[in-house]
């Protein structure tokens, strides 16, 4: 019977011991996919959005209520310290207030490729930071009172950048992130979003 019990401890110890490992411990290399949520927060003022969208009119508030923004990524990791990521991003909605109640909306996404750098500190938990560049689009709706100013959609190619943390539950990943999409000096984004994926 003691002998049984010794067996029995033994083998859940060294199963306990090697659990973190093998749930943990992150592939070396291969894809991986993911998918997020979280909060967009624009970084310029009402001259510099009105610049933006070639309005030619100041009277109006910016309404950047942290909208929410949904993101996938694909990826390869091709050692742990470097992968490449392809992203596509919907950045959420900021609204323009004007007179007698009218109201633009200005609604943008953006999908693009970034170089990830990476900094594993443990098995299970990584620190990163990523450059890359997004092509965008903003969708320009609504009017400020004047019918007759043109509100002009935008779009363009520009740098993303951005830093975070992941944790690896070998195959899967969680991770939160910081993302500056510089549009322009006169349209940046910031968000900021949690994400779950998987490891093949």
């Amino acid at each position: 019977m003691k002998l049984k019990t010794l067996v029995t401890t033994s083998f859940a110890s060294t199963f306990l011991l090697a659990a973190p490992a093998v749930l943990a411990a992150p592939n070396a290399d291969g894809l991986y996919l993911g998918i997020g949520t979280g909060f967009s927060s624009l970084e310029n003022d009402d001259d510099e959005v009105d610049d933006f969208i070639s309005d030619g009119t100041e009277d109006f508030d910016l309404d950047d209520d942290n909208d929410n923004v949904f993101k996938g990524f694909v990826g390869y990791e091709f050692n742990p310290y470097f992968a490449t990521e392809l992203f596509y991003a919907d950045l959420g909605r900021i609204r323009l207030e004007g007179n007698d109640n009218a109201s633009t909306d200005l609604e943008s996404d953006a999908y693009g490729v970034s170089a990830v750098g990476q900094l594993p500190l443990t098995s299970w938990f990584t620190l990163f930071a990523k450059a890359g560049i997004a092509k965008w689009e903003t969708d320009v709706d609504g009017n400020l009172g004047n019918a007759s100013v043109d509100l002009d959609d935008q779009d363009g190619t520009d740098p993303v950048y951005g830093a975070g943390a992941q944790f690896n539950f070998d195959p899967f990943l969680v991770r939160a992130e910081y993302e500056r999409y510089d549009f322009d000096s006169d349209y940046q984004i910031d968000t900021f979003t949690a994400s779950a994926g998987l490891r093949f």
